[in-house]
């Protein structure tokens, strides 16, 4: 529900903007989104005993470079109770200008380390096959196989050990 939400907000913040502007809105939202990781923040953010005005003044001096829009978005925010959206709001922006500048961050998931030339190939194909530029970063991890994700775009492609052994299992079932 908060991504529906976040959405209009994101529409809203690009209606009639240029680039630039857009770029320094989703940096300085980007700073202040990565406040919410933090308890303390939170609990200051979702307090009913600190008015809105001094959480308003808070959000605002996480940013380096304010502008009025990003003040008028805040305050937008405070009167409606929803500072919980910004970081969903930060992601959806940055998905928005990684759409008009056509350049995508992915993530590619394995269980052992890949050479960086096995990343760059595939970074290649991918660009290639999606007509964007894109960039791949590596998360060695659990995951039996191999798993690309590039979230803006939607994709999502795997290669899982366990899931290949038991497709030739039933096809092996099947023959029989």
């Amino acid at each position: 529900m908060k991504d529906l939400v976040a959405k209009r907000y994101v529409k809203a913040l690009i209606a009639g903007r240029s680039k630039d502007e857009i770029t320094l809105i989703s940096s300085n939202l980007n700073q202040i989104a990565s406040a919410f990781s933090s308890e303390k923040f939170n609990s200051i953010i979702t307090s009913a005993e600190v008015n809105n005005s001094k959480k308003v003044e808070l959000i605002l001096s996480l940013a380096s470079n304010v502008d009025n829009t990003l003040k008028n978005f805040i305050n937008l925010l405070g009167e409606k109770r929803r500072f919980e959206l910004l970081p969903f709001v930060a992601k959806d922006l940055t998905n928005e200008i990684a759409k008009m500048n056509n350049n995508y961050v992915g993530v590619v998931y394995t269980n052992e380390a890949l050479s960086s030339d096995f990343v760059s190939s595939i970074e290649q194909q991918f660009s290639k096959k999606f007509d964007v530029k894109l960039s791949l970063s590596q998360n060695v991890g659990d995951y039996d196989g191999i798993k690309v994700d590039i979230d803006g775009l939607g994709v999502e492609i795997s290669f899982s050990k366990d899931r290949l052994k038991s497709q030739l299992i039933d096809h092996i079932l099947k023959a029989v």
